[in-house]
Protein backbone atom coordinates (compact mmCIF):
# COMPACT_ATOMS: atom_id res chain seq x y z
CA UNK A 1 0.00 0.00 0.00
CA UNK A 2 1.66 3.29 -1.01
CA UNK A 3 2.45 5.66 1.29
CA UNK A 4 -0.64 8.64 0.63
CA UNK A 5 -3.24 5.88 0.78
CA UNK A 6 -1.61 4.00 3.74
CA UNK A 7 -2.07 7.88 5.55
CA UNK A 8 -5.89 8.11 4.61
CA UNK A 9 -6.39 5.43 6.81
CA UNK A 10 -4.31 6.84 9.77
CA UNK A 11 -6.70 6.91 12.62
CA UNK A 12 -7.19 9.57 15.09
CA UNK A 13 -3.96 8.33 17.39
CA UNK A 14 -1.70 7.66 14.43
CA UNK A 15 -1.75 4.25 14.35
CA UNK A 16 -2.11 1.76 11.44
CA UNK A 17 -5.68 1.31 10.94
CA UNK A 18 -4.68 -1.34 8.05
CA UNK A 19 -3.53 -4.01 10.76
CA UNK A 20 -6.47 -4.01 12.83
CA UNK A 21 -8.19 -7.07 14.52
CA UNK A 22 -11.43 -8.37 13.07
CA UNK A 23 -14.40 -6.74 14.71
CA UNK A 24 -11.78 -3.91 15.81
CA UNK A 25 -14.92 -1.56 17.65
CA UNK A 26 -15.98 -4.40 19.45
CA UNK A 27 -13.27 -7.11 19.81
CA UNK A 28 -12.90 -9.31 23.21
CA UNK A 29 -15.41 -6.90 24.26
CA UNK A 30 -18.03 -9.94 26.07
CA UNK A 31 -15.85 -11.03 29.40
CA UNK A 32 -15.73 -14.76 29.88
CA UNK A 33 -16.37 -16.14 33.52
CA UNK A 34 -13.74 -17.85 34.39
CA UNK A 35 -15.48 -19.52 37.75
CA UNK A 36 -19.25 -20.90 37.72
CA UNK A 37 -21.66 -23.98 36.41
CA UNK A 38 -21.26 -24.87 32.26
CA UNK A 39 -24.65 -22.82 31.67
CA UNK A 40 -23.44 -19.76 32.98
CA UNK A 41 -20.26 -20.09 30.56
CA UNK A 42 -22.62 -21.20 27.91
CA UNK A 43 -24.56 -18.51 28.11
CA UNK A 44 -21.39 -15.90 28.09
CA UNK A 45 -20.55 -17.82 25.24
CA UNK A 46 -24.00 -17.68 23.15
CA UNK A 47 -25.07 -15.24 20.44
CA UNK A 48 -22.61 -15.41 17.64
CA UNK A 49 -24.31 -18.44 16.39
CA UNK A 50 -28.02 -16.50 16.77
CA UNK A 51 -26.55 -13.72 14.52
CA UNK A 52 -25.62 -16.25 11.89
CA UNK A 53 -28.88 -18.15 12.55
CA UNK A 54 -30.83 -14.75 11.15
CA UNK A 55 -29.66 -15.36 7.67
CA UNK A 56 -31.13 -19.14 7.51
CA UNK A 57 -34.30 -18.05 7.97
CA UNK A 58 -34.16 -14.18 6.08
CA UNK A 59 -36.80 -13.45 3.65
CA UNK A 60 -34.75 -15.39 0.76
CA UNK A 61 -35.57 -18.43 2.43
CA UNK A 62 -39.32 -17.81 2.18
CA UNK A 63 -39.40 -17.46 -0.88
CA UNK A 64 -37.50 -20.72 -1.33
CA UNK A 65 -39.26 -22.23 1.14
CA UNK A 66 -43.21 -21.09 -0.22
CA UNK A 67 -42.20 -22.13 -3.41
CA UNK A 68 -41.08 -25.90 -2.78
CA UNK A 69 -44.00 -25.90 -0.60
CA UNK A 70 -46.17 -24.73 -2.93
CA UNK A 71 -45.21 -26.59 -5.84
CA UNK A 72 -44.35 -29.93 -4.26
CA UNK A 73 -45.88 -30.11 -0.94
CA UNK A 74 -43.47 -31.41 1.81
CA UNK A 75 -41.32 -33.18 -1.00
CA UNK A 76 -38.18 -31.21 -0.40
CA UNK A 77 -38.01 -31.37 2.88
CA UNK A 78 -35.62 -33.41 3.00
CA UNK A 79 -33.36 -30.62 1.07
CA UNK A 80 -34.17 -28.18 4.28
CA UNK A 81 -32.87 -30.85 6.33
CA UNK A 82 -29.80 -31.68 4.50
CA UNK A 83 -28.48 -27.77 3.60
CA UNK A 84 -29.02 -27.53 7.81
CA UNK A 85 -26.78 -30.23 8.55
CA UNK A 86 -24.28 -29.18 6.14
CA UNK A 87 -24.66 -25.36 7.62
CA UNK A 88 -24.05 -26.27 11.03
CA UNK A 89 -20.97 -28.50 10.02
CA UNK A 90 -19.85 -25.45 7.96
CA UNK A 91 -20.35 -22.95 10.30
CA UNK A 92 -18.86 -25.12 13.07
CA UNK A 93 -15.30 -24.71 11.03
CA UNK A 94 -16.05 -21.11 10.68
CA UNK A 95 -15.86 -20.65 14.81
CA UNK A 96 -13.17 -23.26 14.95
CA UNK A 97 -10.69 -21.24 12.60
CA UNK A 98 -11.45 -17.71 14.04
CA UNK A 99 -10.61 -19.12 17.71
CA UNK A 100 -7.83 -21.25 16.71
CA UNK A 101 -5.95 -18.46 14.73
CA UNK A 102 -7.36 -15.28 15.40
CA UNK A 103 -8.25 -14.45 11.88
CA UNK A 104 -11.41 -14.31 10.72
CA UNK A 105 -11.71 -16.36 6.82
CA UNK A 106 -11.35 -13.18 4.83
CA UNK A 107 -8.31 -11.84 6.99
CA UNK A 108 -7.01 -15.48 6.48
CA UNK A 109 -7.86 -15.72 2.57
CA UNK A 110 -5.38 -12.68 2.70
CA UNK A 111 -2.70 -13.61 4.19
CA UNK A 112 -2.45 -17.00 2.80
CA UNK A 113 -3.80 -16.59 -1.24
CA UNK A 114 -1.93 -14.02 -3.73
CA UNK A 115 -3.69 -10.41 -4.41
CA UNK A 116 -5.30 -11.00 -7.44
CA UNK A 117 -6.87 -14.05 -6.01
CA UNK A 118 -8.30 -12.49 -3.15
CA UNK A 119 -9.18 -9.56 -5.31
CA UNK A 120 -11.75 -11.82 -6.62
CA UNK A 121 -12.72 -13.77 -3.76
CA UNK A 122 -13.73 -10.54 -2.38
CA UNK A 123 -15.44 -9.60 -5.46
CA UNK A 124 -17.86 -12.90 -5.57
CA UNK A 125 -18.28 -12.40 -1.31
CA UNK A 126 -19.58 -8.85 -2.52
CA UNK A 127 -22.00 -10.22 -5.01
CA UNK A 128 -23.40 -12.44 -2.81
CA UNK A 129 -24.07 -10.11 0.10
CA UNK A 130 -25.70 -7.60 -2.63
CA UNK A 131 -27.78 -10.82 -3.59
CA UNK A 132 -28.49 -11.45 0.00
CA UNK A 133 -29.25 -7.84 0.83
CA UNK A 134 -31.68 -7.84 -2.38
CA UNK A 135 -33.87 -10.67 -0.58
CA UNK A 136 -33.85 -8.57 2.61
CA UNK A 137 -34.75 -5.45 1.26
CA UNK A 138 -37.39 -6.60 -0.59
CA UNK A 139 -38.99 -8.75 2.00
CA UNK A 140 -38.92 -5.88 4.53
CA UNK A 141 -40.56 -4.03 2.35
CA UNK A 142 -43.36 -6.32 0.98
CA UNK A 143 -43.54 -6.74 4.64
CA UNK A 144 -44.53 -2.87 5.10
CA UNK A 145 -46.69 -3.00 2.35
CA UNK A 146 -49.02 -5.69 3.96
CA UNK A 147 -49.08 -4.21 7.19
CA UNK A 148 -49.29 -0.33 6.62
CA UNK A 149 -50.25 0.02 2.64
CA UNK A 150 -46.72 1.41 2.08
CA UNK A 151 -45.87 1.53 -1.93
CA UNK A 152 -43.17 -1.05 -2.49
CA UNK A 153 -40.63 1.52 -3.87
CA UNK A 154 -40.75 3.83 -1.16
CA UNK A 155 -40.15 0.38 1.59
CA UNK A 156 -37.24 -0.06 -0.36
CA UNK A 157 -35.84 3.37 0.76
CA UNK A 158 -36.96 2.84 4.16
CA UNK A 159 -35.15 -0.52 5.02
CA UNK A 160 -32.09 1.50 3.39
CA UNK A 161 -32.63 3.35 6.66
CA UNK A 162 -33.56 1.98 9.55
CA UNK A 163 -30.66 -0.51 9.40
CA UNK A 164 -28.76 2.10 10.74
CA UNK A 165 -30.58 3.14 13.77
CA UNK A 166 -30.73 -0.49 14.88
CA UNK A 167 -27.13 -0.94 14.23
CA UNK A 168 -26.16 2.28 15.96
CA UNK A 169 -27.44 0.64 19.42
CA UNK A 170 -23.57 -1.30 18.90
CA UNK A 171 -22.22 1.74 20.94
CA UNK A 172 -24.25 0.66 24.06
CA UNK A 173 -22.16 -3.00 23.65
CA UNK A 174 -22.60 -6.03 20.91
CA UNK A 175 -24.75 -8.03 23.69
CA UNK A 176 -27.86 -5.32 22.83
CA UNK A 177 -27.18 -6.17 19.00
CA UNK A 178 -27.62 -9.78 20.18
CA UNK A 179 -30.56 -8.56 22.03
CA UNK A 180 -32.56 -7.43 19.27
CA UNK A 181 -31.57 -10.17 16.90
CA UNK A 182 -32.80 -13.12 19.74
CA UNK A 183 -36.16 -10.34 20.15
CA UNK A 184 -37.33 -10.21 16.22
CA UNK A 185 -36.05 -14.55 15.85
CA UNK A 186 -38.50 -14.78 18.79
CA UNK A 187 -41.16 -13.06 17.05
CA UNK A 188 -40.38 -15.27 13.98
CA UNK A 189 -40.39 -18.44 15.78
CA UNK A 190 -43.88 -17.31 17.57
CA UNK A 191 -45.26 -16.58 14.17
CA UNK A 192 -44.46 -19.13 12.21
CA UNK A 193 -45.66 -21.47 15.28
CA UNK A 194 -49.08 -20.19 14.73
CA UNK A 195 -48.88 -21.00 10.90
CA UNK A 196 -48.25 -24.32 11.97
CA UNK A 197 -50.71 -24.90 13.88
CA UNK A 198 -53.39 -23.18 12.30
CA UNK A 199 -52.29 -24.83 8.76
CA UNK A 200 -52.65 -28.71 10.46
CA UNK A 201 -50.36 -30.45 8.13
CA UNK A 202 -50.65 -33.93 7.13
CA UNK A 203 -47.28 -35.00 9.77
CA UNK A 204 -46.94 -38.22 8.02
CA UNK A 205 -46.69 -36.92 4.96
CA UNK A 206 -44.04 -34.10 6.52
CA UNK A 207 -42.17 -37.15 8.05
CA UNK A 208 -41.67 -38.72 4.67
CA UNK A 209 -40.69 -35.78 2.68
CA UNK A 210 -38.06 -35.24 5.31
CA UNK A 211 -36.39 -38.19 5.75
CA UNK A 212 -36.90 -39.73 1.87
CA UNK A 213 -35.01 -37.90 -0.69
CA UNK A 214 -36.52 -36.99 -4.01
CA UNK A 215 -36.48 -34.76 -6.70
CA UNK A 216 -39.83 -34.82 -9.07
CA UNK A 217 -38.13 -32.69 -11.89
CA UNK A 218 -35.71 -29.95 -13.07
CA UNK A 219 -37.39 -27.46 -11.43
CA UNK A 220 -37.50 -29.34 -8.20
CA UNK A 221 -33.51 -29.01 -8.89
CA UNK A 222 -33.59 -25.73 -9.25
CA UNK A 223 -35.80 -24.46 -6.32
CA UNK A 224 -33.24 -27.24 -3.98
CA UNK A 225 -30.51 -25.00 -4.97
CA UNK A 226 -32.20 -22.07 -3.91
CA UNK A 227 -33.30 -23.68 -0.76
CA UNK A 228 -29.53 -24.78 -0.69
CA UNK A 229 -28.09 -20.87 -1.12
CA UNK A 230 -30.77 -19.56 1.30
CA UNK A 231 -29.43 -21.90 4.06
CA UNK A 232 -26.03 -21.57 3.59
CA UNK A 233 -24.98 -18.17 2.75
CA UNK A 234 -21.09 -17.42 1.71
CA UNK A 235 -21.06 -13.95 3.49
CA UNK A 236 -22.35 -16.22 7.06
CA UNK A 237 -18.93 -18.08 6.76
CA UNK A 238 -17.36 -15.05 6.85
CA UNK A 239 -19.59 -13.08 9.49
CA UNK A 240 -19.04 -16.24 12.03
CA UNK A 241 -15.88 -16.43 11.69
CA UNK A 242 -15.42 -12.85 13.37
CA UNK A 243 -18.45 -12.44 15.71
CA UNK A 244 -16.93 -15.19 17.94
CA UNK A 245 -13.84 -12.66 18.17
CA UNK A 246 -16.24 -10.74 20.66
CA UNK A 247 -15.40 -12.82 23.40
CA UNK A 248 -12.80 -12.32 25.60
CA UNK A 249 -11.62 -15.77 26.01
CA UNK A 250 -7.86 -17.04 27.29
CA UNK A 251 -5.32 -17.51 24.89
CA UNK A 252 -4.32 -20.75 25.76
CA UNK A 253 -4.84 -24.15 24.55
CA UNK A 254 -7.53 -24.47 27.59
CA UNK A 255 -8.62 -21.23 26.60
CA UNK A 256 -9.67 -22.05 23.22
CA UNK A 257 -10.82 -25.25 23.14
CA UNK A 258 -13.43 -24.48 25.75
CA UNK A 259 -14.24 -21.77 22.98
CA UNK A 260 -14.84 -24.07 20.52
CA UNK A 261 -16.81 -26.25 22.98
CA UNK A 262 -19.31 -23.59 23.61
CA UNK A 263 -19.76 -22.02 20.18
CA UNK A 264 -19.83 -25.57 18.65
CA UNK A 265 -23.33 -26.12 21.23
CA UNK A 266 -24.22 -22.41 20.10
CA UNK A 267 -24.29 -23.44 16.47
CA UNK A 268 -26.40 -26.65 16.61
CA UNK A 269 -28.85 -25.00 18.90
CA UNK A 270 -29.03 -21.90 16.79
CA UNK A 271 -28.99 -23.32 13.57
CA UNK A 272 -31.60 -26.13 14.86
CA UNK A 273 -33.86 -23.19 16.05
CA UNK A 274 -33.71 -21.67 12.30
CA UNK A 275 -34.17 -25.50 10.56
CA UNK A 276 -37.54 -25.42 12.42
CA UNK A 277 -38.67 -22.03 10.94
CA UNK A 278 -37.89 -22.94 7.73
CA UNK A 279 -39.28 -26.14 7.99
CA UNK A 280 -42.11 -24.57 9.10
CA UNK A 281 -42.26 -22.30 6.23
CA UNK A 282 -42.63 -24.86 3.89
CA UNK A 283 -44.64 -27.18 5.94
CA UNK A 284 -47.08 -24.50 5.98
CA UNK A 285 -47.04 -24.13 2.47
CA UNK A 286 -47.31 -27.28 1.22
CA UNK A 287 -50.35 -27.69 3.64
CA UNK A 288 -52.13 -24.46 2.77
CA UNK A 289 -51.35 -23.38 -1.00
CA UNK A 290 -50.30 -26.84 -2.09
CA UNK A 291 -52.97 -29.14 -0.86
CA UNK A 292 -55.70 -26.40 -1.85
CA UNK A 293 -53.97 -26.32 -5.85
CA UNK A 294 -52.47 -23.09 -5.22
CA UNK A 295 -49.02 -24.21 -6.86
CA UNK A 296 -47.61 -21.49 -8.60
CA UNK A 297 -47.61 -18.71 -5.67
CA UNK A 298 -45.17 -16.42 -7.33
CA UNK A 299 -45.82 -13.23 -5.03
CA UNK A 300 -45.33 -12.64 -1.03
CA UNK A 301 -48.53 -10.13 -1.57
CA UNK A 302 -50.42 -12.69 -3.18
CA UNK A 303 -49.45 -15.60 -0.21
CA UNK A 304 -50.61 -13.16 2.46
CA UNK A 305 -53.96 -12.82 0.46
CA UNK A 306 -54.34 -15.94 0.28
CA UNK A 307 -53.86 -16.86 3.82
CA UNK A 308 -56.83 -15.18 5.32
CA UNK A 309 -59.41 -16.91 3.03
CA UNK A 310 -57.80 -20.73 3.35
CA UNK A 311 -57.67 -20.95 6.89
CA UNK A 312 -60.58 -18.98 7.40
CA UNK A 313 -58.69 -16.03 9.64
CA UNK A 314 -56.80 -13.35 9.42
CA UNK A 315 -54.72 -14.20 12.10
CA UNK A 316 -52.45 -15.94 9.70
CA UNK A 317 -51.99 -13.07 7.29
CA UNK A 318 -51.14 -10.82 10.01
CA UNK A 319 -48.25 -13.21 11.63
CA UNK A 320 -47.70 -13.63 8.30
CA UNK A 321 -46.42 -9.51 7.50
CA UNK A 322 -44.82 -9.65 11.07
CA UNK A 323 -42.95 -12.45 10.95
CA UNK A 324 -41.48 -11.22 7.42
CA UNK A 325 -40.45 -7.36 8.91
CA UNK A 326 -39.06 -9.17 11.68
CA UNK A 327 -37.07 -11.52 9.28
CA UNK A 328 -36.11 -8.46 6.95
CA UNK A 329 -34.79 -6.63 9.62
CA UNK A 330 -32.62 -9.11 11.33
CA UNK A 331 -31.06 -10.14 8.08
CA UNK A 332 -29.91 -6.58 7.47
CA UNK A 333 -28.26 -6.04 10.59
CA UNK A 334 -26.26 -9.44 9.91
CA UNK A 335 -25.61 -8.47 6.25
CA UNK A 336 -24.19 -5.18 6.86
CA UNK A 337 -21.96 -6.68 9.66
CA UNK A 338 -21.39 -9.14 7.40
CA UNK A 339 -20.21 -6.41 4.60
CA UNK A 340 -17.64 -4.55 7.02
CA UNK A 341 -15.91 -8.00 8.00
CA UNK A 342 -15.28 -8.88 4.25
CA UNK A 343 -14.09 -5.23 3.83
CA UNK A 344 -11.52 -5.22 6.42
CA UNK A 345 -10.32 -8.79 5.83
CA UNK A 346 -9.99 -8.97 2.15
CA UNK A 347 -9.23 -5.54 1.36
CA UNK A 348 -7.29 -4.88 4.76
CA UNK A 349 -8.65 -1.16 4.91
CA UNK A 350 -10.67 0.19 7.70
CA UNK A 351 -13.51 2.50 6.80
CA UNK A 352 -16.21 4.06 9.46
CA UNK A 353 -18.76 1.13 10.55
CA UNK A 354 -21.33 4.00 9.47
CA UNK A 355 -19.92 4.40 5.93
CA UNK A 356 -19.68 0.49 5.09
CA UNK A 357 -23.31 0.03 5.85
CA UNK A 358 -24.26 2.86 4.32
CA UNK A 359 -22.66 1.04 0.68
CA UNK A 360 -23.85 -1.75 1.61
CA UNK A 361 -27.20 -0.98 1.80
CA UNK A 362 -26.98 1.40 -1.61
CA UNK A 363 -25.70 -1.72 -3.40
CA UNK A 364 -28.93 -3.56 -2.43
CA UNK A 365 -31.10 -0.64 -3.26
CA UNK A 366 -30.07 0.28 -6.05
CA UNK A 367 -30.52 -3.46 -7.83
CA UNK A 368 -33.86 -4.11 -5.78
CA UNK A 369 -35.31 -0.55 -7.24
CA UNK A 370 -34.61 -1.66 -10.70
CA UNK A 371 -36.06 -5.30 -10.18
CA UNK A 372 -39.35 -4.22 -8.66
CA UNK A 373 -39.50 -1.53 -11.41
CA UNK A 374 -39.51 -4.50 -13.91
CA UNK A 375 -41.03 -6.68 -12.30
CA UNK A 376 -43.75 -4.24 -11.78
CA UNK A 377 -43.65 -5.42 -8.01
CA UNK A 378 -44.98 -8.81 -8.72
CA UNK A 379 -43.34 -12.09 -8.93
CA UNK A 380 -41.48 -11.18 -5.22
CA UNK A 381 -40.87 -14.61 -4.74
CA UNK A 382 -39.41 -15.33 -8.13
CA UNK A 383 -36.62 -12.73 -7.52
CA UNK A 384 -36.18 -13.93 -4.14
CA UNK A 385 -35.44 -17.18 -5.90
CA UNK A 386 -32.88 -15.93 -7.86
CA UNK A 387 -31.33 -14.08 -5.37
CA UNK A 388 -30.85 -17.45 -3.83
CA UNK A 389 -29.42 -19.60 -6.60
CA UNK A 390 -27.03 -16.87 -7.14
CA UNK A 391 -25.65 -16.88 -3.38
CA UNK A 392 -25.55 -21.10 -4.03
CA UNK A 393 -23.43 -19.94 -6.72
CA UNK A 394 -20.69 -18.15 -4.73
CA UNK A 395 -20.52 -20.88 -2.44
CA UNK A 396 -17.79 -22.84 -3.24
CA UNK A 397 -15.93 -19.71 -3.27
CA UNK A 398 -16.29 -19.71 0.61
CA UNK A 399 -16.34 -23.42 1.45
CA UNK A 400 -13.07 -24.72 -0.29
CA UNK A 401 -10.92 -22.31 1.42
CA UNK A 402 -12.43 -22.90 4.90
CA UNK A 403 -11.65 -26.55 4.60
CA UNK A 404 -8.31 -26.14 3.36
CA UNK A 405 -7.52 -23.57 6.11
CA UNK A 406 -9.09 -25.58 8.72
CA UNK A 407 -7.61 -28.67 7.67
CA UNK A 408 -3.86 -27.36 7.43
CA UNK A 409 -1.85 -28.39 10.65
CA UNK A 410 0.78 -25.80 10.19
CA UNK A 411 -2.16 -23.15 10.19
CA UNK A 412 -4.61 -24.64 12.90
CA UNK A 413 -2.13 -26.57 15.53
CA UNK A 414 -3.74 -29.15 17.73
CA UNK A 415 -7.20 -27.76 16.49
CA UNK A 416 -6.65 -28.81 13.13
CA UNK A 417 -9.69 -30.94 11.20
CA UNK A 418 -9.68 -34.53 12.58
CA UNK A 419 -9.88 -36.76 9.49
CA UNK A 420 -13.35 -37.92 9.57
CA UNK A 421 -14.10 -34.30 9.22
CA UNK A 422 -12.46 -33.59 7.00
CA UNK A 423 -13.93 -36.17 4.74
CA UNK A 424 -17.30 -35.13 5.91
CA UNK A 425 -16.01 -31.31 5.21
CA UNK A 426 -14.75 -32.22 1.74
CA UNK A 427 -17.25 -34.31 0.40
CA UNK A 428 -20.27 -31.22 1.36
CA UNK A 429 -18.03 -29.22 -0.87
CA UNK A 430 -18.06 -31.28 -4.16
CA UNK A 431 -21.86 -31.90 -3.50
CA UNK A 432 -22.44 -28.28 -3.15
CA UNK A 433 -19.90 -27.53 -6.46
CA UNK A 434 -21.20 -30.29 -8.34
CA UNK A 435 -24.82 -29.34 -7.82
CA UNK A 436 -24.19 -25.86 -8.71
CA UNK A 437 -21.75 -27.51 -12.46
CA UNK A 438 -25.14 -29.64 -13.22
CA UNK A 439 -27.32 -26.34 -12.88
CA UNK A 440 -25.50 -24.38 -14.92
CA UNK A 441 -25.40 -27.23 -17.50
CA UNK A 442 -28.88 -27.38 -17.55
CA UNK A 443 -29.86 -23.75 -17.37
CA UNK A 444 -27.81 -21.51 -19.68
CA UNK A 445 -25.98 -22.84 -22.63
CA UNK A 446 -23.05 -24.59 -22.96
CA UNK A 447 -20.88 -22.54 -24.50
CA UNK A 448 -21.31 -19.70 -21.90
CA UNK A 449 -20.59 -22.84 -18.89
CA UNK A 450 -17.20 -23.79 -21.10
CA UNK A 451 -16.21 -19.82 -21.62
CA UNK A 452 -16.45 -19.46 -17.46
CA UNK A 453 -14.58 -22.87 -16.95
CA UNK A 454 -11.52 -21.48 -19.15
CA UNK A 455 -11.26 -18.42 -18.01
CA UNK A 456 -11.29 -19.49 -14.58
CA UNK A 457 -8.37 -22.13 -15.28
CA UNK A 458 -6.49 -19.76 -16.95
CA UNK A 459 -6.65 -17.27 -14.19
CA UNK A 460 -5.60 -20.00 -11.79
CA UNK A 461 -2.54 -20.67 -13.85
CA UNK A 462 -1.72 -17.11 -14.51
CA UNK A 463 -2.03 -16.51 -10.40
CA UNK A 464 -0.16 -19.62 -9.21
CA UNK A 465 2.69 -20.19 -11.74
CA UNK A 466 3.32 -16.38 -13.57
CA UNK A 467 1.97 -13.78 -11.07
CA UNK A 468 4.29 -12.27 -8.34
CA UNK A 469 3.85 -10.68 -5.42
CA UNK A 470 6.06 -7.23 -5.04
CA UNK A 471 8.12 -7.11 -2.15
CA UNK A 472 6.32 -4.90 -0.39
CA UNK A 473 3.12 -7.28 -0.33
CA UNK A 474 5.49 -10.53 0.40
CA UNK A 475 6.61 -8.13 3.71
CA UNK A 476 3.04 -7.39 4.56
CA UNK A 477 1.19 -11.06 4.41
CA UNK A 478 4.45 -12.53 6.36
CA UNK A 479 3.88 -9.86 8.72
CA UNK A 480 0.16 -10.55 8.94
CA UNK A 481 0.68 -14.48 8.90
CA UNK A 482 3.12 -14.21 11.85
Amino acid sequence: MNLRFRKFFLDKNGQDSTSLRPMEDVHSGIRIPKDGSALRKFFAFAGPALLVSVGYMDPGNWGTDLAGGAMYGYKLMWVILASSIMAMILQTLCARLGIATGHDLAQACRTRYKKPANFVLWILCELAIIACDLAEVIGSAVALNLLFNIPIIIGVFITGFDVLILLAFMQFGFRKIEAIILTLVGTIGACFLIEVILAQPEWGSVLLGTFVPSLPDKQALYISLGILGATVMPHNLYLHSAVVHTRDIEQTPAGKRQAIKYNTWDTIIALGLAFFVNAAILISAGAVFHTTGHTNVEDLGEAHRLLAPLLGTTVASTAFAVALLASGQSSTITGTLAGQIVMEGFLHIRIKPWLRRIISRVLAIIPAVIMIYISGGQDTVGLLVISQVVLSMQLPFAIFPLLMFTSNPKYMGEFVNPLWLKIVGYAICVVIALLNIYLLVTTINYWWVIGFTVVGIVFSIWVMYFYHEKDEDKDAVGSRAA
